[in-house]
């Protein structure tokens, strides 16, 4: 027969490797009472832990009790035995449950208790001064039991019960947060599909939630490519509007002759080929949202109809003599200089207020650098997925990327990536494979760009080291570099190692 001191000991070291496993916190509890019952000749135990939120106290892991049994065992502070141990922090001895007027079986798991002969032993969790739950135990009692030495016992148990559970709470803190800060880095660095943590960037995005609440008129401006049509759609899903219909007009992809049309609608007969009654995109938009991407293509004969319909909100179809009434939001864009298209005569000064009321500039992407891995990242990313691969762009291949100049702007950057992902072979994107253009093409962008791509680099290589635990073979692998690249640019860069 094994000694008291051996079982105890025993029972610890097997508490402890229970409540230090992998399992989720209530699991590792309800193991840690199991542990007990073997050990202690506990008939049932309970693991109770005080809700902050609501003030309540609640089992959360249990032995010899039903799952109905566990959802009844609720107590306020003070309330029954459970409820004193905890307000007071000290542990109660029960000799006899049957006998005891505070104990309230609140589980309904003692039905026989007075003919069972059972001790009821209750002592709290608590750590650094602070109680926050309270371990409990029934045992048959006897002429052996020694309350002493179970109370020894149960002791160690809470202090370790108590650590488990202080572990886990800042694990799940330490886990919020870092969730809070992705989404807080998102909402500064993003704004849905559009991506930039550059100065520019933010300029655009604090403008973006700004405006987007109100009705006003925005006018987007920028080189093609830069993300205007995105940044529309922003501010209307950022919009009281945004269940609302967002319906765009390409007004140079249109033919001048239907153009009226197109905004307007006809009716049947207006025209040759009109032959039946056509809302116009005006009129589909009502009480949402309309873009007009390249504003300035509009023929001067359509400006002044156009700005009637901004200043008054109405309009008559084409052929037709009935006034439509509609609350449009209206959102313009345009890559042409309006200013001087102005001076040749081209533009009307007064459509140009009416729409200008809150311009929004869209920098190029070769003035926002800084922006160009975290763009190549999120569309490697996104074609990987669409095309159930998982190619990695080889160092070299990533510098060269971030030097070229980008005349396109994000279009060509996002169209590059596909095509590299699309027609790739291999897991892994080297700089021959880049177009030759990008690879032959000196870099025009400002002086202090190498700079800016070695601090670009070292932020990659932290990346890559941090999603692969500091395993330097993998991050090496998924940065297409061999383990002495990595090692030499690692010190270059004065990285501090940490172990995997």
């Amino acid at each position: 027969m094994q000694h008291s001191k051996d079982i105890e000991l025993i029972t610890l070291l097997e508490v402890s490797k229970a409540l230090g496993s992998t399992m989720g916190l209530e699991r590792k509890l309800a193991s840690a009472m199991k542990i007990l019952s073997e050990f202690m000749d506990m008939k049932r135990g309970t693991v109770t832990l005080l809700d902050r939120d609501t003030m309540e106290m609640r089992i959360v892991a249990a032995h010899g009790l039903t799952m109905e049994e566990i959802r009844r065992g609720k107590y306020r502070i003070g309330e029954g035995i459970v409820g004193k141990v905890l307000k007071t922090g000290f542990p109660m001895v029960i000799p006899n449950i049957g006998e005891e007027p505070m104990f309230l079986n609140r589980t309904k798991a003692r039905a026989g208790v007075a003919k069972e002969n059972i001790s009821f032993l209750c002592v709290p969790i608590k750590l650094r001064g602070e109680t926050f739950g309270v371990l409990s135990v029934d045992r048959l009692f006897g002429q052996r039991v020694s309350y002493e030495q179970d109370l020894r016992v149960l002791k160690l148990v809470s202090s370790l019960i108590a650590q488990a559970v202080k572990l886990h709470e800042l694990i799940a803190w330490e886990r919020k947060e870092k969730e809070d800060l992705k989404r807080q880095l998102k909402a500064r660095y993003s704004l849905g599909n559009i991506i930039g943590s550059s100065k520019g960037m933010q300029e655009v995005f604090r403008t973006v939630h700004k405006v987007a609440k109100s009705r006003a008129t925005v006018l987007l401006r920028g080189e093609s490519g830069t993300g205007k049509e995105l940044i529309a759609r922003a501010v209307h899903t950022n919009s009281e509007r945004a269940d609302r219909p967002f319906i765009k007009v390409n007004c140079a992809a249109i033919p001048e002759n239907l153009l009226e049309s197109e905004f307007f609608g006809h009716e049947k007969g207006a025209f040759t080929g009109a032959i039946a009654q056509r809302k116009g995109r005006f009129e589909l938009a009502d009480t949402g949202t309309i873009f007009l991407d390249e504003v300035g293509e509009i023929p001067p004969a359509l400006q002044g109809k156009l700005l009637r319909t901004l200043q008054e909100r109405e309009f008559e179809r084409v052929g037709g003599n009935k006034t439509i009434k509609v609350d449009v939001r209206v959102i313009a864009a345009t890559n042409r200089n309006l200013e001087d298209d102005i001076k040749s005569g081209i533009f009307r000064d007064d459509l140009y207020w009416r729409l200008n009321v809150v311009p929004i500039f869209l920098p190029p992407l070769r003035e926002r650098a800084e922006d160009i891995p975290m763009l190549i990242e999120y569309f490697l990313k996104r074609f990987n997925e669409e095309n159930q691969k998982s190619i990695t762009i080889h160092q070299k291949a990533f510098n060269l990327l971030l030097r070229y100049p980008w005349p396109g702007n994000v279009r060509e950057l996002e169209n590059t990536i596909e095509r590299l992902v699309v027609l790739s072979e291999g897991s892994l994107i080297r700089d021959d494979d880049l177009p030759l253009y990008i690879r032959s093409t000196p870099s025009i962008l400002p002086s202090s760009l190498p700079g800016s791509i070695e601090a670009m680099e070292k932020e990659r290589i932290l990346k890559a080291l941090d999603e692969h635990r500091w395993v330097y073979t993998k991050a090496a692998k998924a940065l297409g570099l061999t383990d002495r690249q990595l090692g030499y640019r690692i010190k270059k860069y004065g990285i501090k190692l940490q172990s995997s």
